[in-house]
């Protein structure tokens, strides 16, 4: 029953935000064409949010969720303008990002540095890595069915009813979900995440697990990365830039403690939708950039004080 009234409480949410912003522009904001766009925004961030979920639920963090995603839009692009196919090019961009997972695990695990401070220096050294691949600037690549990921269905497609990158975001939810519920691997994260020295001294593997966790957020943020990539029709080193505020907001809006063994993908893609719905919602509003980046930055804090003080509750 707590785990269903904090799910609602999330939808909650994002109806208030949804419903807020469609009074404050009626003519606008809740439009058909508005609510694809939505959708297509969701895809990316919520594809990268069910990575940064099994993180933070195994007691981690990841900020170089935005990095990874611009390596993995230029590995992408130079692959297809070496005479890549449009799916090894794309398996190459998620490859990448599993390397740079298993860089990101090892050196927490071996080097027992907080994940906080090893992300933080990989954000900036990934981000260098993207810009010194694509010579500092956009590769363009030829067309492909990459840049139709996240197109409007075809008059001959309408069956499908949404891009195929947000059917790609929805199964990949239900697949981490099912892991993280009915496996034991899915057991040994929240164990990691809600006390990892009773879960060592359990049989728990902590070390390695840590290592695959951090190998999936960042494979994940790789497939956010492809999506960004159909997006955006380039490879662009200096793409998703602040997107690791936006993940890990949605992720902890969602539900997940940044306290670790908490969370869930269902919690995850409604704080991403709210994220998204308040970015939409502040451009038709005409906001300006700043006025934006200090809306994200106050529903981070409220969505960690009302994580903290729900804890306190709970002791």
């Amino acid at each position: 029953m707590k785990r269903w009234l904090e799910k609602l409480g999330s939808v909650a949410g994002l109806v208030f935000v949804f419903v807020l912003f469609a009074l404050l522009q009626p003519a606008k904001f809740p439009t058909a064409d508005n609510l694809q766009i939505m959708l297509l925004q969701t895809a990316v961030v919520g594809t990268a949010a069910l990575g940064m979920t099994v993180v933070i639920i195994s007691g981690g963090i990841d900020l170089s969720v935005g990095s990874v995603v611009a390596l993995s839009t230029v590995t992408i692009a130079l692959l297809l303008n070496r005479g890549a196919p449009p799916l090894v090019a794309a398996c190459g961009g998620v490859v990448a990002g599993g390397i740079c997972g298993l860089l990101i695990g090892l050196i927490i695990t071996r080097a027992k540095l907080p994940p906080f401070i090893v992300t933080l220096g990989m954000w900036g050294a990934l981000r260098g890595a993207a810009k010194g691949l694509a010579n500092e600037q956009i590769i363009v690549t030829p067309n492909t069915w990459l840049n139709r990921l996240l197109n409007t269905p075809a008059d001959e497609q309408k069956w499908m009813l949404l891009p195929p990158g947000v059917w790609m975001m929805l199964l990949l939810a239900l697949l981490v979900g099912g892991m993280l519920r009915y496996t034991r691997w899915g057991r040994h994260i929240f164990a990691v995440g809600s006390n990892e020295l009773t879960a060592r001294l359990c049989g728990v593997p902590v070390e390695r697990t840590k290592v695959m966790v951090y190998i999936l957020g960042s494979g994940f943020a790789a497939l956010a990365g492809v999506l960004q990539f159909s997006y955006l029709t380039v490879g662009d080193p200096t793409t998703a830039t602040g997107m690791e505020l936006d993940v890990i907001a949605a992720v902890v809006i969602g539900g997940a403690s940044l306290s670790g063994g908490e969370g869930s993908t269902f919690g995850s893609l409604v704080g991403a939708l709210i994220m998204t719905v308040v970015g939409n919602g502040c451009t038709k509003m005409e906001f300006p950039n700043w006025v934006q980046e200090i809306v994200t930055g106050v529903i981070i804090l409220v969505a960690v004080v009302l994580d903290r003080l729900r804890h306190r509750k709970t002791d």
